[in-house]
């Protein structure tokens, strides 16, 4: 709560019933009380919080928008409403204003530490890591890579986003940086034979095609049926003198066999 004045009785009755629907799921039925509640008081952040979450459930992202900057507006400070903000803007295709506020409920959570539970952190990384997929999938590199090394500065362990940061350090032409986060992924998972393969075709970027060769053999041993290590091995060893085409990579479906 931000307001000085106190509730009401009877707006607290409301307000216990509202948040009790929002909490069990119930969308119309909270948005019901909660709007009764808005007619009385509007300075409360937690209440347009609420609505704005509702309002996105129902999918008026608009709408949701609204409430949630209302909820902003009356408490800077309020990271879920900040996070919550950032997804719907990141849905919008509004990715300049979602990387802002998703920025600022990081600053937030820094400025207070454990004011984030993990779950909270590991959407915030996820939410950036989508933006970063947004500015890689347009050819804006250099802005992927900044918004993966964001998510990951959260949530180091999420693996799947680190190897997105390789293939995209990759195409930016800076695959000694890329080698050293698929080596990182690698120590985290070494099941992750996509990591694998796109370590060797990094090595073969670099020119090192027998450290290629070496990588890919070893994925084939502990997966033959991988299509696409036995392609980029065959095209190696078959066209030594013509240069391999890298396919732009797919995302780690994920895991299976023996450590490498």
């Amino acid at each position: 709560m931000t307001q000085a004045v106190r509730m009401t009785a009877s707006e607290r009755e409301i307000y216990a019933r509202g948040r009790a629907l929002f909490d069990q799921g119930d969308v119309e039925g909270a948005l019901a009380e909660l709007g009764k509640l808005l007619e009385t008081r509007r300075g409360f952040a937690d209440v347009h919080y609420m609505v704005g979450v509702l309002r996105d459930r129902q999918g008026d992202v608009e709408q949701a928008a609204v409430s949630l900057r209302e909820a902003i507006h009356l408490n800077p400070s309020y990271a879920e409403a900040l996070l919550a903000l950032a997804s719907v803007c990141e849905r919008r295709g509004d990715f300049e204003h979602s990387r802002e506020y998703a920025e600022r409920a990081g600053a937030v959570s820094r400025a207070a530490p454990g004011a984030l539970d993990l779950t909270t952190r590991g959407k915030l990384a996820n939410l950036q890591a989508s933006v970063g997929d947004a500015y890689a999938e347009v050819g804006e590199r250099r802005e992927a890579i900044d918004a993966y090394r964001k998510a990951l500065d959260r949530c180091p362990q999420f693996h799947d986003i680190r190897y997105r940061l390789g293939v995209t350090l990759r195409e930016a032409g800076l695959p000694d940086q890329a080698i050293r986060e698929f080596k990182r992924v690698l120590r985290g998972n070494a099941k992750l034979f996509d990591a694998h393969v796109q370590l060797g075709l990094t090595y073969y970027a670099l020119g090192r095609a027998q450290d290629a060769r070496e990588r890919w053999e070893a994925v084939l041993r502990h997966d033959p049926a991988r299509r696409d290590a036995r392609m980029y091995l065959r095209l190696v060893t078959e066209r030594k003198e013509a240069p391999l085409k890298i396919s732009p990579p797919q995302p780690p479906p994920g895991v299976g066999g023996d450590p490498l």
